[in-house]
């Protein structure tokens, strides 16, 4: 997904309630605001990108059918993380108690806080350094698991609170770990070997 920062801070801070109702005035843009108010605009992904993004979201979506045990979100869902950004992941998960913590009305905008698990898959033209920086940024913010995907160049890199980076090259499966247990996502198709 290309996508373009933009430093308002010359012109008007970009408040998070101005983020939401900037969002909310032009719902087919797809928009991420940074912790110091700068405005992020992304393009629509490419077929293949959104071919591997959907069955991501697909295999996410089955497993937490079955096991019931919280909320999967797809990449149109915004999290208003506890550190100020505006974010969202390609997909994600909490649990039912983060979930049942929440109020009716903040169910229905941008959820107040960071995803218990997460995945962020980048595009042929995307940066692995901008992944890296974003992922760290969930890390920063209270995220659990989180896998930054790279077809391109058959990676993974596996971010555990508390831990290092693992960096997995071309690994077949990838695995939810405590976090989701009983979830293994093959990871065949993404990198073209399935």
């Amino acid at each position: 997904m290309n996508f373009q920062t933009i430093d308002l801070s010359s012109v008007i801070t970009l408040t998070r309630e101005d983020f939401v109702k900037l969002c909310a005035a032009n719902p087919d843009m797809k928009l991420e605001r940074t912790a110091k108010g700068e405005l992020i605009v992304m393009s629509p992904t490419g077929g293949e990108t959104g071919s591997f993004n959907f069955d991501l979201n697909g295999e996410l979506y089955l497993w937490n059918r079955e096991f019931k045990s919280g909320k999967a979100f797809d990449s149109s869902t915004g999290f208003s993380l506890p550190k100020g950004s505006d974010r969202s992941p390609d997909a994600a998960w909490i649990s039912l108690a983060k979930w049942e913590s929440l109020t009716t009305e903040q169910r229905k905008g941008f959820l107040p806080l960071c995803p218990e698990f997460l995945i962020e898959l980048l595009s042929p033209s995307d940066s692995w350094k901008q992944g890296e920086v974003k992922m760290q940024e969930y890390m920063d913010n209270g995220c659990i698991l989180g896998w930054l995907i790279d077809p391109k160049h058959k990676r993974v890199a596996i971010y555990r609170q508390g831990q290092p980076v693992e960096i997995l090259d071309n690994p077949k499966t990838l695995d939810g770990e405590n976090v989701l247990p009983n979830f293994v996502l093959q990871s065949g198709h993404i990198f073209g070997w399935d």
